[in-house]
């Protein structure tokens, strides 16, 4: 196959000009500083697992308060024992129920910042 005088090979020996990017590596953080889509689902999904953990204190907040103005108003000559079930009988489930309430919110954070920043 004889070759035609106007097909000729180059041979680039220099530097090649333009360079390709190395591929930017998913980091969903930037999606969450740069408020794309993406980060705002992010922290949304945070929030609303805040939300959960919230509403779950406090519905067991209400059903242990909610009924002692009732069980007081049965009751009204026993001020001793109403003082007794304040002072005493509620203290303790108040300080389990916000130390249950402190431990998942660090819990719900920590899966969050394991998600943002793994990958």
């Amino acid at each position: 196959m004889p070759q035609d005088p106007t097909e000729r090979r180059v041979v680039v020996t220099g530097p090649p000009r333009r360079t390709r990017r190395a591929p930017v590596p998913y980091r969903p953080r930037t999606e969450i500083d740069e408020q794309t889509t993406l980060g705002h689902t992010y922290v949304r999904s945070l929030m609303r697992t805040q939300l959960r953990a919230a509403l779950a204190v406090f519905a067991v907040l209400v059903l242990l308060v909610g009924p002692l103005p009732l069980v007081f108003a049965a009751a009204p000559d026993a001020r001793r024992l109403q003082w007794a079930v304040l002072g005493f009988c509620l203290y303790a489930p108040l300080v389990l129920l916000a130390r249950w309430y402190v431990r998942r919110a660090e819990r719900n954070e920590r899966d969050f910042v394991r998600l943002v920043e793994d990958r």
